[in-house]
């Protein structure tokens, strides 16, 4: 990184045409601003292809002999994004005219899914859009088709991320998403003889026709160096953080629309650029490589999403990753303040901050720094305006996967940082001594500082103090975090602990992706559904109808039918769209037992071979998953279930009876083609250790019933959609504890099941790997002699149990509608946006804002 300072790096203080720098500057460009004010894009058919022409011509610069269909993409999708900048810009002049508090939620990522379609639905457009384009000889679906994933997120907390922006402008409220605009996102899978190999997922290949970079907004980011103390003329203590190294984060925004509704919002994510482009010096001297070396390792901070961190290179650069987007980001937000406002003593009433995770928890001594270093507060002030300001959501229930780093690298790269959480954690621990005096042993618990073979800042702890809420994300979660995780911190501040179970943006996971099944829900109760997804349960009526049931189960046979001829596609694989469509779609974790579900598969098979699969309902076992690189275990587990999957689709006395589809390289997109093709969904995780999930309430409410145990959002999911309409099994959360207490055997299972055994034989066999029969060994090593953690063995005979249960209510097509009609009826609560009402009410304090429009010439 470079050791210089730099003039060339403006941190956001470029002029700009606004009355902030006088109102001559408005008399003096008054015809400027009359020419934007008074020309707005409309929407009817001529105009949106005046408008993709004109793309194609000017922005992409092809003639109709050149143009290829990314430019065909691109011209669409820049013709959308004028429109929504129209109504970005109004929403954005809105919000600042009348300085509103605003939310600022800050999260390392943002699984968004492809921007086109959601851009379309939420603009009311997607219709005129179509036949705009047909009328052009193109097809609006092979056009977005070539739309790839935007890489910024993994799982289930960067797809959350994504709804609550979604459900934030749709309630508009003024609020932003803040992250780091990965260059390479974090892997694209391809399978290798069943094994998962990662590649560059290089999304911006062919760039981003929906994201404007912002260089005026640029802000140096520090590492490293040393604290210089001083005392000022009142005895004061003064610190002054010396960087050895800087870089520069830049501003690249995305437009977030909400639903018809004239508001968009801004997501807001930092790229890394080096100070210097590259050393002339060495370029001169023959040295090619030492001219660009400290551009590339500058540049690295927002080069992938979750870098491996086996070595300590990587988990230096994850800790570098998480404090250059809150510094980058807290700077950003005082700018803004600080337009309106003069007083940062005020920036609670305006400026609502909340941390997605641990992973920007380092805001909390960012903004002491700024406060304290740069602004002069006392301690206590500063303390003060942080807690108010900060609110944390946690996701993690396991205390050892709680975020955690070495004091050694803090000090290392952080100094200052370091120092200010010691101060925070020495006054924290005086008040916990304060109010628990007959306890000592709590200060080891409770400290920010663990102490051990490795000191480790322990990040939650941090994130807990210096916020004034802390919220799990599901009822379940939210006890377990008071009763277990966090008990002692419960103790001392119950104020400030709430739940706010998540929920899905229906626009993009019901309208969007279900576009038959949207249709036919609004002929009967209309399409204020959209928004108000409590209206659903007005179909409920509707699950006693056997016309409707009739057209449900036609909507949900032509999805099934869609996503065979994909799957057909993409794996060569011919499967019976009449079958039964299981789906488990999540990241690959060993808690998320996937491992048991191809346990009972082969168990399914073995049926099958055996002469007893004759009266058995077809099955089409549906997987999709991604697993950490470094994650050994999981890996092996997706090479299991495509070794299962080989030796079941092959074997001609299986035939359609049973098949078994992974599909490769799991994303947004393709979870949009399988969620509304789903008759069961897959909610298996060992009873608490699943935060929350949001995959079970995308998947019911699209009308697949829940297999699963009560963990996470099942509970609450059960108790909407009613006991009958859930297929439960498994132990309890209290009961896993109770077992693990008396000394769990899993040996015991394998012994007394005969079906178990014969499946555990033929993993560890070598069945499903002949050529190294010891492949699996780890995974058997892992259940058997290594304790079976997360109780596959034991809950195994409930879930085949259960699975029997389900084929035995498919065969019985009404009563399945009408348990399908009933679990999407009932899912009302599982909306985003009655998440993000609760957030605003009660842990924000934020309204709704109305952009007014600058429109004078208004569409029809």
């Amino acid at each position: 990184m470079s050791k210089k300072k730099s003039q060339s790096v403006e941190e956001a203080k470029t002029p700009t045409l606004t009355k902030e720098n006088g109102d001559q500057t408005r008399t003096k460009h008054k015809k400027l601003w009359e020419l934007m004010e008074n020309n707005y894009q409309e929407n009817d058919i001529p105009s949106l292809q005046r408008s993709f022409a004109d793309h194609l011509e000017f922005s992409q610069a092809k003639s109709r002999a050149h143009a290829t269909m990314n430019d065909l993409y691109h011209s669409v999708a820049g013709s959308i994004r004028d429109r929504l900048i129209e109504r970005w810009n109004d929403t954005m002049h809105t919000y600042h005219e009348d300085n509103v508090k605003r939310v600022y939620y800050l999260s390392l990522e943002y699984l968004m899914g492809r921007t086109l379609g959601n851009s379309l639905v939420n603009l009311g457009i997607k219709g005129e859009t179509g036949k705009a384009l047909a009328e052009l000889g193109l097809s609006l679906e092979d056009l977005r088709e070539l739309e790839p994933d935007a890489g910024l997120g993994n799982g289930g907390l960067g797809r959350l991320a994504a709804c609550f922006l979604d459900s934030m402008a749709s309630l508009a409220l003024p609020a932003d998403g803040y992250g780091i605009r990965y260059e390479y996102g974090i892997f694209e899978q391809k399978f290798e003889n069943g094994f998962q190999i990662e590649k560059p997922d290089h999304w911006l290949r062919f760039g981003n026709p929906w994201e404007v970079v912002r260089p005026e907004l640029s802000y140096r980011v520090s590492f490293g160096g040393s604290v210089e103390k001083s005392t000022d003329e009142h005895g004061r203590l003064v610190c002054r953080w010396m960087p050895s190294d800087r870089i520069v984060a830049v501003a690249y925004d995305t437009p977030v629309p909400g639903y018809r509704n004239g508001t968009v919002n801004t997501m807001r994510l930092w790229a890394a650029r080096t100070l210097e482009e590259f050393s002339l010096k060495h370029f001169n001297q023959g040295d090619y490589i030492r001219a660009v070396e400290e551009k590339i390792l500058d540049e690295n901070i927002s080069k992938v999403l979750y870098p491996a961190d086996e070595l300590q290179a990587g988990k230096e650069l994850r800790l570098k990753q998480e404090y250059f987007f809150v510094a980058a980001t807290l700077k950003d937000i005082i700018r803004r303040f600080k337009v309106k406002n003069l007083d940062l003593r005020h920036l609670p009433e305006k400026v609502a901050i909340q941390l997605n995770d641990t992973h920007p928890a380092l805001a909390i001594p960012e903004l002491m720094r700024l406060l304290v270093d740069k602004n002069d507060f006392s301690w206590d002030d500063a303390f003060k305006i942080c807690t108010e300001t900060f609110g944390y959501t946690n996701h993690t229930i396991l205390p050892e996967a709680l975020e955690k780093w070495p004091v050694t690298m803090f000090k290392k790269l952080l100094p200052r940082h370091l120092e200010i959480i010691y101060e925070i954690n020495r006054r924290f621990l005086e008040e916990v001594s304060a109010k628990f005096p007959a306890e000592p042993e709590l200060l080891a618990k409770l400290s920010i500082i663990e102490e051990g073979s490795t000191r480790s800042v322990r990040m939650a702890h941090l994130a807990m103090v210096g916020s004034h809420s802390v919220n799990g994300v599901a009822k379940l979660h939210s006890e377990i975090i008071k009763t277990r995780t966090f008990s002692d911190f419960y103790r001392l501040w119950p104020e400030r602990f709430n739940n706010k179970t998540n929920g899905v943006t229906p626009r993009r996971w019901l309208k969007l992706c279900n576009p038959k099944l949207a249709e036919l829900i609004k002929s009967r109760i209309g399409d204020k559904f959209v928004t108000d997804l409590f209206e659903l349960k007005k179909l409920v009526p509707f699950a006693d109808d056997a016309k409707f049931r009739k057209l449900f189960r036609d909507v949900k046979a032509e999805n099934k039918k869609a996503m065979a001829g994909i799957i057909k596609e993409l794996t060569g694989i011919e499967i019976n769209h009449d079958s039964i469509f299981d789906c488990q779609i999540k990241r690959l974790h060993e808690y998320k037992r996937q491992l048991m579900n191809v346990f009972h598969i082969i168990a399914l098979y073995n049926r099958i071979k055996s002469g007893n699969g004759g009266s058995m309902v077809p099955r089409t076992f549906i997987f999709g998953a991604k697993a950490a690189p470094a994650y050994k275990l999981a890996k092996l587990i997706i090479k299991l279930i495509n070794s299962v999957a080989q030796v079941v689709n092959n074997d001609p006395e299986v035939g359609s009876l049973l098949k078994v589809v992974f599909l490769e390289n799991y994303s947004v997109s393709l979870a949009q083609r399988i969620v509304p093709a789903a008759d069961v969904s897959e909610q298996i995780s060992t009873a608490g250790m699943e935060a929350s999930g949001t995959g079970c309430m995308k998947l019911s409410m699209n009308g697949a019933l829940t297999i699963g145990t009560l963990d996470g959002a099942n509970v609450e999911i059960m108790d909407e959609v009613g006991a009958e309409n859930f297929f439960l099994f498994g132990l309890k959360t209290e009961e896993i504890q109770a077992l693990r207490d008396s000394g769990y055997n899993p040996n015991e299972y394998y012994a007394k099941n005969d079906e178990l055994r014969q499946v555990i034989e033929m993993v560890a066999d070598g069945r499903f790997s002949p050529k190294q029969p010891d492949l699996f060994k780890p995974i058997i090593d892992s259940l058997l002699t290594g304790g079976d953690y997360f109780m596959v063995l034991a809950d195994f005979e409930a879930y085949s149990d259960c699975q029997r249960k389900i084929e035995e209510a498919y065969r019985d097509q009404e009563k399945w509608s009408r348990m399908a009609i009933l679990n999407v009826a009932r899912m009302g609560k599982f909306s985003s946006d009655r998440t993000i009402q609760q957030y605003a009410s009660e842990i924000w304090h934020v309204e709704p804002v109305v952009s007014r429009s600058r429109k004078k010439v208004h569409e029809k």
